[in-house]
């Protein structure tokens, strides 16, 4: 075993384009489709609405660039477990990677899997369990893809994409040429600043969780790093994979307004078919199922690849975890580590099925996320200073404004997300306790990848 995690690593064989398809499908998900009606909720006009998903963007941006110098810095398949070792040390890394496998990664495969569930039972039922049988289903395939080699999953996931954007594609068409727009709302007499900043204080927290939820996933193309041909690939792939999602998510938001109004889409759960059948009626209602079914098999797939790189590095570097640190050469994945990751995505499916659902593991989990997040942005500055000589293929642009901007709305959201969530960060608190618990019983294997050679 110790052979294989030693003497096989992983090759760079993603091209640009493989990546931009792997960070859009990672990002363009079944949120697009379900989340606006709630950003809509907590939006006092249609151009504070806009504004959010245009912020949402920018920020994206913002956070991308600064993993892009570490990313192009210290190319990793560890991605943010790597910054993070380097920055803090292996105790925080760990923590990172034990929350990782233990809830964060399996935990969205297997909501992604119920939400392909639910769009799949409206085309074909397989019981009373349909959208649990579905989602292990998807589970199942992808992982196993996956397990089949590279080749095969960036092929997979480059069709999914594509056929996810064309699916938005077909909203954003029906939606602002096709349809009418609906009768314009009468504005209510008069008007309440007081009332409205209240609205503004409490609504902007809530609507920006959404939207950069909806943004979220691209943090995980620094887990490709390693496997790019080319370092500074990942800044182009990160960047222009946002802003085609910033230019897509801006548009089908307009169609869905444009269709519904914003008090119409506010009251909407499932706004994207609710437009596709004012003009098509039934059909129109099965063509937005298999749109969204498709758009979470993509955000799977790629979840399912980047999330087992993340279980690899915590393998590669930890004794009691080193069975998840082999990769298999001759099919360019971390076999061992797709496995468990698979083997717990099924658990929470199953778990799913004897709940009411379990999305609201994501909100249970956010705290714990932002809190990471924002540690890999403070990372940045700690790089700079410890490692003042190390080539930096990418260095990010107004430095030390731009990082500074993206670990305080990291800090803002980790706020909100206690503040909204309230008594379901204790279920977050109690994952990172378990992990350190496991943590004072092993203290690791030296050679860790600080200490590493760069590739």
């Amino acid at each position: 075993m110790s052979a294989s995690v030693t003497d096989a690593h992983p090759r760079r064989l993603l091209g640009t384009l493989d990546a931009i398809a792997i960070i859009t499908g990672l990002v363009i998900g079944a949120g697009i489709f379900r989340l606006p009606s709630l950003v809509a909720s907590h939006s006092s006009s249609e151009a504070v609405f806009y504004l959010y998903w245009l912020a949402g963007g920018v920020v994206s941006i913002i956070g991308a660039l600064c993993y892009c110098e570490l990313a192009t810095t210290y190319p990793d398949a560890g991605g943010d477990y790597h910054f993070l070792t380097r920055a803090f040390g292996r105790r925080m890394s760990f923590l990172f990677a034990w929350a990782r496998i233990a809830v964060i990664t399996s935990g969205s495969i297997a909501i992604l899997g119920y939400t392909f569930g639910d769009y799949a039972s409206n085309l074909l039922r397989l019981g009373p369990n349909s959208s649990a049988l579905w989602a292990a289903l998807a589970t199942l395939a992808l992982t196993g893809i996956n397990l089949a080699g590279l080749r095969e999953t960036k092929g997979t996931q480059s069709l999914l994409t594509l056929l996810e954007v064309l699916g938005l594609v077909a909203v954003i068409v029906t939606g602002a040429i096709l349809l009418a727009p609906p009768p314009a709302p009468v504005p209510p007499a008069g008007g309440d600043a007081a009332a409205s900043a209240v609205s503004w204080t409490v609504g902007a927290p809530r609507a920006m969780l959404f939207v950069l939820f909806t943004f979220g996933g691209w943090n995980e193309g620094a887990y490709l790093s390693a496997e790019l041909k080319h370092r500074r690939s990942i800044l182009i792939a990160m960047v222009a994979s946002l802003l085609l999602v910033t230019v897509l998510y801006l548009a089908v938001n307009y169609a869905y307004v444009r269709s519904l109004g914003l008090k119409g889409l506010a009251g909407s759960a499932t706004a994207a078919a609710d437009v596709l059948q004012r003009h098509f009626g039934e059909a129109g209602g099965k063509l937005i199922s298999l749109i969204i079914a498709i758009s979470s098999l993509t955000s799977i797939n790629a979840t399912v690849l980047v999330g087992a790189r993340s279980n690899y590095a915590l393998g590669r570097d930890w004794r009691a975890f080193g069975w998840l640190g082999h990769w298999d050469d001759r099919r360019d994945a971390p076999r061992n580590a797709l496995i468990v990751q698979g083997i717990v995505a099924l658990v929470l499916v199953v778990a799913g099925a004897f709940t009411d659902r379990i999305e609201t593991m994501v909100n249970y989990t956010m705290p714990v996320f932002w809190f990471f997040f924002m540690m890999v942005g403070i990372g940045l500055f700690v790089l700079r200073r410890r490692d003042p000589h190390t080539r930096r293929p990418f260095r990010v642009p107004l430095y030390p404004v731009t990082p500074l901007i993206f670990i305080a709305t990291c800090a803002y959201l980790l706020y909100s997300s206690l503040a909204y969530v309230g008594n379901g960060a204790w279920f977050g608190a109690a994952v990172l306790v378990a992990g350190a618990a496991l943590l004072a019983l092993d203290r690791g294997r030296p050679g860790f990848p600080s200490q590493q050679k760069e590739v």
